[in-house]
């Protein structure tokens, strides 16, 4: 609590205020139980990393820009190609033979002009990782490969970064948040790297929507408050049948990732 006003969070002082175009334009959210004006002031002071702007990287993107975060960063390399557009709703097909990154950042900006982009036209690497996840408060794991959500791992725990992890597969999805010093991490989850998870899978991109679009509710938990994100659960939905399950995940002891994390920014 502000020590000045008790009635008033301690992080207020430095929630960025809202301008009377923002007050209209997120006029619907505003009112959600749980959420108000500072949920939405919060939203705006925060930096999201996502990693890959694809199929599911893509909606998380497109769903915070409509919501209100104030800066997006988006690391994603390569050219368009056709097989892409059956679920990167970010691209357009005028668009292929060019920089996805492009294209997603002329979407994301036609969609709300206020939010700051900064667009990374590479994948996470070694020579990238550090610098992004220090860039943003919150980051939002959508890598199609486990070297990528490893290294974000690493440098989450590093630097105190919560971590939205989401992959779909098929009809199905699962989705969880890591905080380092309070949840397990990705290692924990998954100690090896799967060699049946490869960059080419089949997906319909309802389903890839459907998975981004929750994640993007979950980093929204994570920076505002506004409800309990899924930190130690692990929610798994196959949407042939519609069947959601929630699995307790916790830290493993010895994990090389996140044996010594005791937290740091989380929000």
């Amino acid at each position: 609590m502000d020590a000045l006003n008790p009635e008033l969070p301690a992080d207020v002082a430095r929630c960025p205020e809202l301008t009377a175009d923002e007050v209209e334009a997120y006029g619907w959210q505003i009112p959600v139980g749980g959420f108000g004006e500072l949920a939405q002031r919060r939203l705006k002071g925060a930096s999201v990393l996502v990693s890959r702007v694809g199929g599911l990287g893509g909606m998380v993107a497109f769903e915070l820009a409509a919501a209100g975060v104030g800066r997006l960063i988006l690391a994603h390399g390569g050219n368009l190609r056709s097989d892409d557009l059956n679920r990167q709703l970010l691209m357009t097909h005028d668009h292929i033979g060019k920089p996805r990154i492009d294209s997603a950042v002329a979407r994301l900006k036609a969609l709300n002009p206020r939010v700051e982009i900064v667009a990374e036209p590479a994948n996470i690497s070694e020579d990238n990782a550090a610098r992004l996840v220090g860039l943003a408060d919150v980051v939002v794991d959508c890598a199609p490969l486990f070297e990528e959500r490893y290294l974000m791992n690493r440098e989450a725990l590093r630097q105190g970064r919560p971590m939205v992890e989401a992959a779909v597969y098929d009809l199905e999805f699962h989705l969880t948040t890591f905080v380092p010093g309070v949840t397990g991490c990705l290692r924990c989850l998954y100690p090896q790297q799967s060699p049946t998870w490869t960059r080419r899978f089949p997906v319909l991109g309802a389903v890839s929507g459907t998975a981004g679009g929750m994640a993007a509710l979950e980093a929204i938990k994570v920076i505002t408050g506004c409800a309990p994100p899924l930190a130690g659960r692990l929610l798994t939905c196959d949407l042939r049948s519609y069947r959601m399950s929630q699995l307790k995940i916790g830290r493993i002891p010895g994990c090389v990732d996140c044996a010594e994390s005791t937290g740091g920014n989380a929000l």
